[in-house]
């Protein structure tokens, strides 16, 4: 490794893993050094694209003394065993969302990542965005006092076109989720990176638009240690797209809300206010307080280029990571809680039953058909940044 850049490989080039290629050799710290996929054609053109070597095996890469560390862009089930290979011979590992389709490969994950003493990152690219980056200092304040509600509600659309671009897509054997595993884990990491995990999800799951064997919509209820509640919401379903995350607390609220952060603040308690107002009418006093929010310059490295940039330094200067892979459990943890309690009919606790989940998956795989119509596209996401 040079003193001044990370040698990065890139192991799977779909959609997201093409979109990773051509944002690390723009970022300062890194250069990328080879790929990995196991379409020959897919591999060939990239290749001759970046000018890099192209393996057909993960394996093959690792081995190859061309890499310090990788970004893992293939589905799902696949991160777990391929971070783990390359923990054990030294390489740093960026992995794509979710880390893994189970709560105990993330385990597994995470014990190789802590005996290796390496660098675990995750691309939550959305942490890094200003109004997350400040909302997540105004949780830190405690200004927000004890906080009694949590509530999100990610409704988002995919064509069925989208469904059928690969195999894989939407399948319990081949993705191991819907929704909840592919297009919520950005919101739920921040869902839980402001609120906190819940003890307990009481969930439903359902396919209601959608000609997929797994869900298209999720909805659960929550309780928190202190006695909180909350509510999720995902979904590929609705139109527009409709983001919006709240936190309640004793003393203001903080919501963000499409892009757009609000912080509302209380001249006390409102419990104690409760107690102690003498009118019938009374309500304590409101405050709309002006939020800090960083403004990125326009030519300002930002999205997943910003989560790479910030792996490579923590490599080489020892920075702090923005989406440590260690926090990569919490959003599997609401995953798997929501999907197990749906299938059960049950309230389950967090941290979810390892063994049940697991269980409950294996029977979902086995009822996996082999799609009757894919019709293959390899095409990053117009939204990638």
């Amino acid at each position: 490794m040079a003193a001044d850049k990370v040698r990065f490989g890139v192991i799977g080039t779909g959609g997201m893993g093409s979109g990773h290629c051509r944002t690390i050799p723009s970022i300062p710290e890194t250069e990328l050094t080879a790929i990995c996929d196991i379409n020959p054609d897919t591999r060939a053109a990239l290749s001759e694209k970046h000018g890099v070597p192209a393996f057909a095996t993960h394996t093959e890469l690792l081995d190859s003394g061309l890499v310090d560390a990788v970004t893992i862009a293939t589905p799902h089930y696949f991160h777990p065993p391929i971070a783990i290979e390359a923990f054990s011979k030294g390489i740093h590992v960026l992995s794509e969302k979710p880390l893994a389709v189970t709560v105990s490969a993330v385990d597994a994950m995470i014990a190789a990542a802590r005996a290796s003493g390496l660098k675990f990152g995750v691309m939550y690219q959305m942490r890094g965005e200003p109004q997350n980056q400040a909302a997540r200092k105004i949780v830190e304040s405690g200004v927000l006092g004890d906080v009694y509600r949590t509530s999100l509600v990610m409704a988002w659309y995919r064509s069925q076109a989208y469904y059928n671009s690969g195999g894989w897509r939407a399948t319990w054997i081949g993705e191991g989720g819907g929704v909840l595993i592919n297009q919520a884990p950005h919101y739920l990491d921040l869902f839980s990176w402001l609120g906190g995990l819940p003890t307990s999800i009481t969930a439903q799951t359902r396919t209601r638009l959608h000609n997929i064997e797994v869900e298209d919509e999720a909805f659960a209820t929550l309780e928190y240690a202190n006695g909180a509640h909350g509510y999720l919401y995902a979904s590929t379903t609705e139109m527009p797209n409709n983001n919006k995350l709240e936190v309640c607390g004793d003393k203001g609220k903080l919501i963000l809300d499409n892009g757009d952060i609000k912080l509302y603040t209380l001249d006390g308690s409102l419990r104690d206010f409760t107690q102690t107002c003498e009118s019938m009418w009374g309500s304590p006093t409101v405050t709309e307080t002006p939020v800090d929010v960083k403004v990125q310059a326009e030519d300002e490295i930002k999205g997943h280029a910003a989560i790479t940039r910030n792996f490579a330094r923590s490599i080489l200067f020892g920075e702090e990571l923005i989406a440590p892979g260690y926090d990569g459990i919490n959003a599997v943890e609401l995953i798997n809680g929501m999907i197990l309690s749906s299938k059960t009919g049950k309230t389950v606790s967090v941290p979810v039953d390892r063994a049940a989940y697991d269980h409950i998956l294996e029977e979902l795989k086995a009822t996996s058909i082999s799609k009757g119509e894919v019709k293959e596209q390899r095409i990053t996401d117009p939204n990638f940044v």
